[in-house]
């Protein structure tokens, strides 16, 4: 495959386990448990990928070791960092990003399915947190990091609206972690916020049928991990 021309803000993973749990995840065989595994597994390499740049860490005070020795404590910034699964198929990615993340952080569900003729995005669902309220009135309830699921990027449309509704809600920061994209949606979501937005992904499909899905892609991932095909 010749090389491709994405945004310098898209990172496409070259691990090569990676690139072998991509292949059987492809597989029509692939049961639901074998599914969520994969999925499972290949969130966890593409997160710690995307937060080995999207993190720094700082000092923290001090702490004792079991021989008595004092060391120096560290933690993460930033420290406002929330994850925010698409729904359904985000869920499977979930999991993952809270076993690399250090301590637990908010998690805000999107809703989102596409249109089946326009192909065009229609929010069902939204619990960020708009209205919460803060003994600091000043302080916005948005984070200053959004790490937005969403395992397939096809069309882009998706994740194009989900990093929209980030935006507005005042996300200073969105890491896009996905499993697969093809390339034209993926270069749609990163130039839809050049400098607030990193696109993660665990490979590259050439293009997307009629129907709007990747060739030969993964099929409706959804679908696959509840058992939904058919519905």
């Amino acid at each position: 495959m010749a090389p491709l021309s994405l945004p310098s803000n898209v990172h496409i993973s070259q691990h090569p386990c990676l690139r072998v749990k991509l292949s059987q995840l492809r597989s029509k065989h692939a049961n639901a448990r074998e599914t969520k595994a994969l999925i499972h597994e290949i969130a966890l390499i593409v997160g710690c990928e995307a937060l080995a740049t999207g993190l720094q860490t700082t000092s923290s005070g001090t702490d004792e070791s079991p021989l008595g020795y004092t060391y120096t404590k560290e933690t993460i910034t930033p420290s406002r960092i929330a994850l925010v699964p698409i729904l359904r198929s985000g869920l499977g990615m979930l999991e993952a990003l809270q076993i690399v993340l250090p301590d637990s952080v908010s998690v805000h569900h999107l809703g989102l399915y596409r249109e089946p003729v326009s192909l065009e995005p229609v929010e069902y669902y939204n619990n960020l947190p708009y209205h919460r309220p803060s003994s600091q009135p000043t302080e916005s309830a948005a984070h200053d990091l959004a790490i937005l699921l969403d395992p397939v990027i096809a069309t882009g449309g998706t994740s194009v609206a989900a990093i929209q509704t980030l935006k507005e809600w005042g996300a200073k920061k969105v890491i896009l972690i996905s499993v697969l994209g093809s390339e034209a949606g993926v270069q749609r979501a990163a130039e839809e916020w050049v400098e607030g937005v990193e696109v993660w992904v665990g490979g590259i499909d050439k293009e997307c049928d009629a129907r709007g899905m990747i060739k030969p892609g993964l099929g409706d991932v959804g679908d696959r991990l509840f058992l939904t095909i058919g519905k």
